[in-house]
């Protein structure tokens, strides 16, 4: 609810985003390549798992910065990609701006990040810059979702698992998220 409070200022808004991208992160790479692996404690050795996975966490600018850093907390390792996109308010179709991802991504767990699921042009534009660098394997990470945009995802893209703890009600007539939390970019930053 804290990310949903108009009166939600920016420090805090980023705090609560860090946390939910952490837990929402953990559940994405959840299925991903591990294995078992010992290492020796003061007491003995001991046994656990490792991730041998290739990791790249992919931003979609601005907001998605937001949810970078809690898959570089859980897989240090991960390199990192970013796509710029620009929504046309008028419209509300995405545009590139930017667009710069590590190479040799073919063999990679992509998680892609972008905490706004809202008609879902623009994470299918990003996955489309992804798999056309030889991604195969996809997961969208998001804070809040439309029905709409995991709708027009699931057709565009039905082999990239979308992580949400959240499906609202409906986009209105402008096409932001209903009842949404605003401009998840601008709460974010002060802007």
């Amino acid at each position: 609810m804290e990310l949903r409070d108009v009166r939600t200022a920016p420090p805090e808004f980023r705090r609560a985003a860090a946390r939910i991208s952490l837990l929402l992160v953990a559940e994405a790479l959840r299925s991903v390549h591990t294995v078992v692996t010992t290492v020796t404690t003061p007491l003995g050795p001991a046994e656990g798992r490792v991730v041998r996975t290739d990791i790249v966490v992919v931003p979609v600018l601005r907001a998605g910065l937001s949810m970078m850093d809690a898959v570089l907390q859980l897989v240090p390792s991960a390199r990192v990609g970013h796509i710029g996109l620009q929504r046309d308010e008028t419209t509300a179709v995405a545009a590139r701006y930017y667009s710069k991802l590590p190479s040799d991504i073919g063999d990679s767990h992509v998680v892609m990040v972008d905490p706004m699921l809202a008609t879902g042009g623009s994470s299918a534009a990003a996955i489309d810059l992804v798999k056309a660098a030889g991604a195969r394997s996809i997961a969208l990470v998001c804070v809040i979702s439309a029905p709409e945009g995991v709708a027009f995802l699931q057709k565009a893209h039905p082999d990239v698992d979308i992580y949400t703890p959240v499906v609202d009600r409906e986009l209105n007539a402008h096409k932001f998220i209903v009842p949404g939390l605003g401009d998840f970019g601008d709460r974010l930053y002060g802007t």
